[in-house]
């Protein structure tokens, strides 16, 4: 079965953390709004047109006659039918809970650029945008990054990991987090980096995963830019 991913195309958003887990899935997928006319057909299912159920927004994945919406959710999904997940239900939820926690901290990410509404402008809450981040780099990056460094610390027996003893799609989604935080934030980053060693040591394992790997160095892989959710301001980062 081929999934087909939709989300938008030219950024990795919270798309990306769906495709990490197909990527070291090995699944086989379609990124949906990247083909041609693959943005149109997003867009009518986000209409509610031919579906049961409407997903609110992307990313959403079509598995089979499955139409899942929600980062979280499409994972809880693909964790376990690609051994990505713990078999057992308190792993199962264990997990679950972790990567909403990551969406937590993905959000608060977001709203230093944009603390007053998606719909305007960066440049027009710019003044808000530097207060809201000035905390986020002082108080709320360091609050993640410790709980997921005690997360692993309590885990350290098993190998590192965030969840039992082998790789789980929260681990791929933590990844995605600390590489995002050192594109938008990369002078707090290096400040804060070696309090968390353990979060940082996941960061480089995931990204030498064999297909993880290769996934990075491909053109599947969509760059960092000023248009997702990590973005990188330097007056936001306290550069100027």
């Amino acid at each position: 079965m081929a999934y087909e991913l939709y989300y938008w195309d030219g950024i990795q958003g919270r798309g990306e953390f769906v495709r990490l887990a197909l990527e070291e899935a090995g699944a086989d997928y379609v990124d949906v709004a990247r083909t041609a006319g693959g943005q149109g057909e997003m867009l009518r299912l986000l209409d509610g047109e031919e579906v049961e159920h409407p997903p609110f927004a992307p990313p959403f994945l079509r598995a089979g006659k499955l139409l899942i919406g929600q980062t979280a959710n499409i994972l809880l999904s693909l964790g376990p039918r690609h051994d990505l997940a713990p078999t057992d239900e308190a792993g199962r939820l264990w997990a679950h809970q972790l990567q909403l926690t990551i969406a937590d901290f993905v959000d608060e990410a977001h709203d230093t650029h944009h603390p007053i509404a998606s719909s305007l402008y960066y440049e027009d809450q710019r003044n808000e945008a530097l207060a809201r981040a000035a905390d986020f780099r002082r108080s709320r990056m360091p609050k993640y990054l410790g709980y997921f460094e005690r997360v692993l610390a309590h885990n350290n027996s098993r190998g590192g990991h965030l969840v039992g003893a082998r790789l789980s799609y929260p681990d791929l989604s933590l990844y995605q987090t600390v590489a995002g935080l050192r594109y938008a934030f990369p002078r707090a980053m290096a400040e804060l980096e070696p309090n968390y060693p353990r979060v940082v040591a996941l960061h480089n394992w995931v990204a030498a995963r064999p297909r993880i790997a290769i996934y990075l160095a491909s053109n599947r892989r969509i760059p960092f830019n000023q248009h997702g959710i990590f973005r990188h301001y330097p007056e936001l980062d306290g550069e100027v």
